[in-house]
This record gives structure tokens, C-alpha cells and sequence, in this order.
């Protein structure tokens, strides 16, 4: 497995111009938006009791086609080669800016306001074939570092796009700049994907279904069957609920409560942009490039804590009136508010990067695009209802925006309860991330050996009350762990292996309906194409040396027949969990981050194996290491 930095994906040709096409594209359409707006509340374009109306009509016209156009242009991107898709929709972006360019120039609002809704019609078919392009392109441990990238430069992209039409809007010959800039980075865009490695279709006897309403029924439905990967959306759509809802306030908070300066607007959506893409960035590092939604609760308890802080902090800011953005952080009272901005922004990004390389990778192949269109559908209904909630508290109940900024931290508690009470996968990963973050620093080595799909058996030494978490945190497949009863029973650790859908056995003299229930679930796992561990020794090593293995592993593979893989375990001897000096978890932890190695071998044919010639292979990898 490559250990490169993700950073060293922008040196690539299969993701470099993908990733400044999507930038581009990003920019662009900030840059059109946000300078419209300007011009309707600004520019003299419209009457001034008509700017209210043509600005939320704005809103509703750019996220109107995700709904119209996303399911279908999820079938498009299954069907066509993406490379050349991309192309098409970039040619169609010079076409409308060339028309908004007359639009700007001439005042042409309802025009203007035409163009909007075929920009969010662009994007709305761009949407599914740039994040269905990633998994073709890049290996399975690069996706992490890839989203985070791409999740990187779509929202500084948004930034310096509303910072640019800002800049234009104030120039002596406002329209002229706008005008030329939205053609010129259209042209840029499109010459970027230019460079866009061939990327072959999903499924190309698709049969695509052009009406939009039936086919957005037919998408949702399709993404349900995936419990996993639905729940998934449903979580990124709450993380840009979250968002929307944050970034639609900013202005009149700083109107109401940071001295009124739009400087101070900029800077609070430069914090939060910036705290998305530290956050994005960092994922990799965390997940040790592969896909590890453990890191995902803590971007939700980040989002939680901080969001509540911010209610708090608010009461301490010390403003003027008018004070610019300079003299606003010159006050150390208004740190605390930008830090908390900074923190509920960069645990989002944790948050979402993992859970969009969850996506990506478990996603039917021939239904990836769709999927990722049923994504972005969700994601556009969530920021409708986030204004909708918006309204609710702040006009209906007349809530401050605090206050406001506190209910939506309490309401990500109860949406985070409820999904990873819905895949207990979720929390399970977390406390085994924080396990080998914590008192272990785990590497591995050989996992290459383990198949990417279809059944198989690893056979381990057992030496801590710990091995199965640590080896479900290293491998990127679900496992499927037998243990013993006793064990599988402990106080504290007895939920995390009922999550793990653990098969707890025992001697048969001890209970002969356990026993031969063992062999039955082992059988029904390895027939379903699941992964299944043993620790054939039976119990844990009370000398830290390897006992013989029983013969239980013969019946296995007798019954089922799929590949073995030897697997050791090196370093836990002598840990909190293990029974050196006594009985495990008897005394107080000696050390922290002990240094724990796990190592696999090729996998082997079940027909040349025993138990002991397991055993000596075990023993071969555990002296290697």
C-alpha cells in the first residue's frame, strides 16, 4: 500500500486536472452568484423593494435544477465516458457565461436570472460524474486523501469566488470585470479537462429514464437498498444542513452583533472555509489512508461542542460600531468566537470526508453516479429545509442567533445518535480508533494479501482481550470474529462485539449447542462472502508464547473450503489487556503506545493446510517480525 501524501495526487495527471476543473467550476459559479446578488441589492439593476424578492429567487433558481436534473444526470455519468461528459458540461458553462456577459453588461436581469438556473443546471449534471470519476482514477487508499482534496478546493474555491465578485463589484468599471471574468475561467475550466484521463462507463446499456420526477423516485429508492450507504447521505446532507445554515446567518449576525461591517462577513466565512479545508486535509493523516469512518463521530462531537461554545463566546466579543475586519481581531475578547467558527468548520470537514469516501467505495460500480445523485439531491433538500428551520426560529419564535447557533449544535447530537444507532459500524470503528491512537501505535504489514471481496479465514495468536479490535481497525474489510464465549461476554467490551457481529464459541463439553451454533454462523458468514478471524489456539497466552492450535480450523475448511491467511500478532505481551504478571485487566496500564505489529501472509489453499502447519506459519511471521 502506497503511503504518499495526498498531496502528491496534485502531481498526477489522473487527478490534477480534475481537481483545477473542479476548483474552476466552483469559483466560477460563486463568482456569477455572488456577483448578481450584489447587483440586485447595489447595482440599481432592480427597484429596491424588488431586490428581497429577486435575492431569495435567486437561491431557489440555482438549487432548483439539483432536483430537476440530478437523478438523471446521475444515469448520464453511468452511462458515458466521464472524461468526455465533463468536457460537454464544461462547453455548456462558456455558452451560458457568454450569455451572462451580455446579461451583466446590459442589465438584463430576468435574463440574468435565466442563467442562474441553467449555471445550477451545470452543475447539477457535473455533480455526479466528478465524484464518480474519483474511484476509477485513484486506489482505494488514496479516496480519503482525494475527497479531502477536492473538499479543499471547492470551498476555498467558493471563498475567493465571493471574494472576487466583491473586489469586481467595487472596480470603476464593475460590469465589464464581472463580464469577461465568468467567460474567462469558463475557458479555463474547460481547458483543464481537456487533461482528464479517459474514465470507461459504469454500465453502458443503461437504459436512461428522461423523466425527472419518476427517475427521482427511482434514485432515492435505489440508494435505500444500501442501508449503509443511505444513512451516509443522509449524514452529508445534515453536515451541509449545518452549513447552509451557519453561512446564511453570517451577514446579520455581523450586522446585529459584530459591529456591521461587511469586512467581518468575509472574514467569518473566510474562518469557516478555511476550518472545512484544515479539516478535509487532515483526514488522511487521521485515517491512516484508507477509509475510516472512525473519525466521523468525532467530527460530529467536534461540530457539538464547539457549536454550543459559540453560544457562550458571543456573550464575550467586545465590538464597535463599523469596526473592519483588522480591528475586530485586534480584540483578543472576539478570539474565542473565531476559534469556535474555526473548530465547528474543520470537524466538519472530518466529518464529511470519510463518509463521501464511504460512498464512493461501497456504491454499486453500474449505480456509482446515481447514487452520488441521490447524494446531491438530499444535500440541495436539507439547505432548503435549513432555511426553512432558519425562518422558523428566527421569525416564528423570534430566537436570537445564538441562541439560534446552540439548537442546531443540540439538534447534531440527536441526528448523530440516531445514525450511529442505525449502524452501530460507526462507534464501533470510533473507540477502535481511539484505542490505536491511544495505547497502541499500530502498523501492519502484508495486508495486500487480504482479497478486496469473497470469503476467507485468517488465523491468528491471541494474546489480549484487545486482538480483535486492533485487527478490524487494520483491515479495511469487515470481520467477522470467533472467540471465545467468556470473552465475547466481558462488562465493557461485550456491546463492541455484538456490533461486530461476533461468533462466540466454546468447548463443546461446556455447551454443545454453542459450539456447533459457532460452526453453523462460521459457515453461513464464509457462504455470504464475509471475512472470518480464529484464534485457533482457544484462549489467551498466559506466557506470551504461542499455544497449539486445535483442530477446529480442519472442520472449517472441510466444511467450506476458501483461502487461509496467517496472520501474527507482535507487541501486546505484556499490555494492559494481556495476562503478563497476572490476570489481564487485574492492575493499573504500565505504558502507553506500545508498539504493536500486525502481519499477514498470502492467503493459502485450504487444501494444503492443518492446523499445525497454521500454526508453524504463524510462528514463521511472528519470529519475522
Amino acid at each position: 500500500m502506497s503511503q504518499a501524501s495526498q498531496f502528491s495526487l496534485l502531481t498526477k495527471r489522473r487527478f490534477l486536472p480534475y481537481f483545477v476543473t473542479q476548483a474552476l467550476g466552483a469559483f466560477n459559479d460563486n463568482l456569477y452568484k455572488n456577483a448578481l446578488l450584489l447587483l440586485i441589492a447595489f447595482g440599481g439593476i432592480s427597484a429596491q423593494e424588488d431586490a428581497a424578492l429577486y435575492t431569495n429567487l435567486a437561491a431557489g433558481l440555482f438549487i432548483l435544477p439539483f432536483f430537476l436534473f440530478s437523478p438523471i444526470a446521475g444515469q448520464i455519468a453511468d452511462k458515458r465516458e466521464k472524461s468526455q461528459l465533463i468536457r460537454w458540461v464544461k462547453l455548456l458553462e462558456i455558452g451560458i457565461m457568454l450569455i451572462a456577459a451580455y446579461a451583466v453588461i446590459f442589465d438584463h436581469i430576468l435574463l440574468m436570472m435565466t442563467l442562474l438556473f441553467l449555471m445550477g443546471l451545470q452543475s447539477a449534471m457535473f455533480g455526479p460524474v466528478k465524484f464518480a470519476l474519483l474511484p476509477q482514477h485513484l486506489e482505494e487508499e488514496e479516496l480519503v486523501g482525494g475527497n479531502g482534496l477536492v473538499e479543499t478546493g471547492t470551498f476555498l474555491a467558493i471563498l475567493t469566488g465571493t471574494i472576487t465578485a466583491g473586489l469586481f463589484f467595487d472596480l470603476e468599471a464593475a460590469k465589464y470585470w464581472i463580464a469577461s471574468g465568468v467567460i474567462v475561467f469558463a475557458i479555463a475550466g474547460y481547458a483543464s479537462s481537456r487533461f482528464i484521463p479517459h474514465a470507461v462507463p459504469n454500465d453502458p446499456s443503461l437504459k436512461i429514464n428522461w423523466n425527472p420526477f419518476t427517475e427521482l423516485v427511482n434514485t432515492l429508492r435505489n440508494a435505500k437498498q444500501n442501508r449503509p450507504v443511505f444513512l451516509s447521505i443522509l449524514a452529508i446532507s445534515w453536515f451541509w444542513f449545518i452549513g447552509a445554515s451557519y453561512l446564511t446567518q453570517f451577514p446579520t449576525f455581523s450586522r446585529d452583533y459584530l459591529g456591521g461591517n461587511p469586512q467581518v462577513v468575509t472574514l467569518l466565512l473566510t474562518l469557516f472555509s478555511v476550518g472545512v479545508a484544515v479539516g478535509s486535509l487532515l483526514c488522511e493523516r487521521l485515517s491512516g489512508h484508507k477509509i475510516e469512518i472512525g473519525i466521523v463521530p468525532i467530527g460530529s462531537i467536534g461540530m457539538s461542542l464547539f457549536g454550543l461554545d459559540l453560544y457562550f463566546a458571543t456573550d464575550a466579543i467586545s465590538v464597535t460600531e463599523g469596526m473592519n475586519a483588522l480591528a475586530f481581531i485586534s480584540q483578543p475578547e472576539n478570539w474565542r468566537m473565531m476559534f469556535d467558527i474555526a473548530m465547528i468548520s474543520a470537524f466538519g470537514g472530518l466529518y464529511v470526508v470519510p463518509l463521501q469516501a464511504l460512498i464512493q467505495n461501497r456504491s454499486d460500480e453500474k449505480m456509482r453516479a446515481q447514487t452520488i445523485a441521490a447524494n446531491n439531491v438530499m444535500n440541495a433538500l436539507f439547505m432548503v429545509v435549513s432555511a426553512v428551520i432558519g425562518i422558523l426560529i428566527l421569525v416564528v419564535l423570534q430566537l436570537s442567533i445564538p441562541e439560534y447557533f446552540a439548537i442546531i449544535a443540540i439538534m447534531n447530537v440527536a441526528v448523530a445518535a440516531y445514525i450511529y444507532a442505525q449502524i452501530p459500524e460507526f462507534v464501533l470503528r470510533f473507540f477502535i480508533w481511539i484505542l490505536s491512537h491511544s495505547m497502541y501505535r499500530v502498523t501492519h504489514k502484508g495486508f495486500h494479501h487480504l482479497p478486496d471481496e469473497g470469503p476467507a479465514i485468517i488465523v491468528c495468536n491471541h494474546v489480549s482481550y484487545v486482538d480483535a479490535l486492533l485487527i478490524a481497525g487494520a483491515c479495511h474489510r469487515p470481520i467477522r470474529f470467533v472467540m471465545d464465549r467468556s470473552i465475547s461476554e466481558m462488562k465493557g467490551l461485550k456491546t463492541f462485539f455484538r456490533w461486530a457481529k461476533t461468533i462466540p464459541i466454546c468447548s463443546p463439553k461446556a455447551d454443545e449447542i454453542v459450539y456447533e451454533k459457532a460452526f453453523s454462523r462460521i459457515q453461513e458468514e464464509l457462504s455470504q462472502g464475509n471475512v472470518v478471524c480464529i484464534f485457533p489456539e482457544g484462549k489467551l497466552t498466559k506466557d506470551g508464547e504461542i499455544d497449539t492450535f486445535k483442530p477446529g480450523i480442519e472442520r472449517i475448511i472441510t466444511e467450506t473450503p476458501v483461502p487461509v491467511i496467517p496472520m501474527a500478532l507482535d507487541g501486546l505481551w505484556g499490555s494492559f489487556f494481556s495476562h503478563k504478571d497476572g490476570a489481564a485487566l487485574s492492575t493499573k496500564p504500565k505504558r502507553f503506545w506500545s508498539k504493536v505489529n500486525i502481519s499477514m501472509d498470502a492467503p493459502q489453499n485450504p487444501i494444503n493446510v492443518s492446523a499445525a502447519s497454521l500454526e508453524k506459519d504463524v510462528r514463521t511471521l511472528l519470529a519475522k517480525a
